[in-house]
């Protein structure tokens, strides 16, 4: 597994009240975020660099908005529903 360091001034953490902890837990979040919507990484992947679930990474992407189907188009859309 890949490490990578993200350096974020003092006076972040003071503006935003969060601690180093929080710091971590958020950049891991949108991390994941980044790489679930601009490279397609697997929601599994992505929970694992978020460090949470699949149901609490499912639920965070709802919380921002992005939705966890993919269509490349409405007819793809309406066979999938029609095989479910």
């Amino acid at each position: 597994m890949c490490q990578v360091i993200v350096n974020v001034p003092n006076e972040v953490l003071y503006d935003t009240h969060m601690s180093t902890a929080e710091a971590t837990a958020f950049a891991r979040k949108m991390v994941a975020l980044g790489y679930y919507t601009r490279s397609n990484v697997s929601i599994g992947y992505c929970a694992e660099i978020a460090g949470l679930t699949e149901e609490e990474f499912m639920m965070f992407l709802g919380e921002n908005h992005i939705d966890i189907f993919r269509f490349e188009d409405d007819g793809e859309l309406m066979r999938d529903v029609a095989n479910a």
